[in-house]
C-alpha cells in the first residue's frame, strides 16, 4: 500500500517591518486552519516567517538586528502556532533567525525547524549555502546581508524519519546547489521541505524577472528527479518594503513534475496528496545509486570549492 502524505505549503504575502509577530502568526494560524480543512497532515512555511527580510538593510545596531531573532523555539509568541497545529494534529515546518548561546558563545543562524502533529520539534536545520554579502554597499537599490547577520549551518543535511518517511530541510539559497539534494538523496530523503525569500530581480546580478522564476523552479525540480524525492516549498511573495519577492510557491513530485502551484504573491495555500513510493522508480532504477555512482571519479566535487580552469 503507497504512503500517502497529505501536504500544504502556506506561502506568505509581505511582512511589514512594524509588523508584529503576533499578527504574522494570526496570518499562519488562518493558513494551518485551511490546511485542516483540506486533511493536511503537513505544512509548510517560508523562511524567516516571522518577521519582514531584514538582510536587506545594513544596520549598525546589534541590538536593533537582534530585535529580528527569536531567542527561544517556541516562545510566547508563536506558542499559539505550536498548541493549534498540536490541537489539529497537524506537522509542520518553520524558518525564522535563530539566536542562542552555545558552549559560551552567542551565535546567529537562519534556521528551520520541523514539528510533530504533536508539537514537538522533531529536527533543526540552520542555513549552508549564505548567499549576498557581509559589508556595506549603500549605492544597491536593496542589499544582501546574509553573510553579516548568519554565521554558516552547523549540522550539515541531516534527514529524519518523521510522517511514515524520511525527511530533510534546507533554506533557499540551499535549493540551488545539487549538493543539497545528494547528501539528503544519499540518506534515503523522500521529501525535502524548505522556505525561501527572493527577489525579483538580485541587485548584484541583474537578471529577466521572470528568469528568477524559472531558475527556482529549475533547481528544485532538477533536486528532486535526480534525487527521487518530493520537494515542497513555500515562499515570501510580493512587494515587501519596496523590493518585489517572487512566489511560486510549490509541491514538486519525483518525477521532477509541478504537482501543485501558487498563483499569487499573496497569503495563498496549496496542497497535494504525496506518495511517498512514487519515487522508488527512480531511486531503483535510473538513480539507483549504489548500483551506478562512480565516487572515485568525483574528488573535485569536496577538493575544491572555487573552479580551476585548466592550464593553456
Amino acid at each position: 500500500m503507497s504512503r500517502i502524505l497529505p501536504v500544504g505549503v502556506a506561502q506568505l504575502g509581505p511582512i511589514a517591518r512594524n509588523e508584529s509577530r503576533q499578527s504574522v502568526v494570526e496570518r499562519m494560524l488562518d493558513l494551518l486552519a485551511q490546511a485542516d480543512e483540506r486533511g493536511c497532515q503537513l505544512l509548510v512555511y517560508p523562511e524567516l516567517a516571522l518577521t519582514t527580510f531584514f538582510p536587506r538593510w545594513y544596520i549598525e545596531e546589534q541590538a536593533e538586528v537582534d530585535a529580528f531573532f527569536e531567542h527561544s523555539m517556541p516562545n510566547p509568541d508563536v506558542q499559539p502556532l505550536f498548541d493549534e497545529a498540536a490541537r489539529r494534529g497537524i506537522g509542520f515546518h518553520l524558518g525564522y533567525a535563530e539566536l542562542c548561546e552555545e558552549d559560551g558563545h552567542t551565535h546567529r543562524y537562519n534556521t528551520a525547524i520541523l514539528v510533530s502533529p504533536a508539537g514537538e520539534i522533531i529536527g533543526k536545520y540552520r542555513k549552508i549555502h549564505l548567499p549576498g554579502h557581509a559589508d556595506n554597499r549603500p549605492e544597491k537599490a536593496f542589499q544582501h546581508l546574509e553573510k553579516r547577520y548568519f554565521e554558516i549551518g552547523t549540522y550539515g543535511f541531516p534527514v529524519w524519519r518523521a510522517f511514515d518517511g524520511i525527511l530533510g530541510m534546507c533554506i533557499c539559497n540551499d535549493r540551488r546547489w545539487p549538493e543539497t539534494y545528494r547528501v539528503m538523496g544519499l540518506q534515503g530523503v523522500e521529501m525535502v521541505v524548505l522556505g525561501y525569500n527572493t527577489p525579483a530581480i538580485s541587485p548584484d546580478s541583474p537578471e529577466i524577472p521572470n528568469l528568477q522564476l524559472f531558475h527556482n523552479h529549475l533547481s528544485m525540480q532538477a533536486g528532486a528527479y535526480q534525487n527521487g524525492c518530493w520537494v515542497a516549498a513555500a515562499a515570501k511573495a510580493g512587494w515587501e518594503e519596496g523590493v518585489e519577492h517572487i512566489g511560486g510557491s510549490c509541491i514538486i513530485a519525483p518525477t521532477g513534475q509541478i504537482v501543485a502551484q501558487a498563483l499569487t504573491e499573496a497569503d495563498e495555500l496549496i496542497s497535494y496528496h504525496c506518495d511517498l513510493d512514487l519515487g522508488k522508480h527512480f531511486t531503483q532504477t535510473t538513480f539507483n545509486f549504489a548500483a551506478h555512482r562512480r565516487i572515485e571519479h568525483y574528488g573535485l566535487i569536496t577538493e575544491r570549492t572555487g573552479a580551476i580552469p585548466p592550464a593553456k
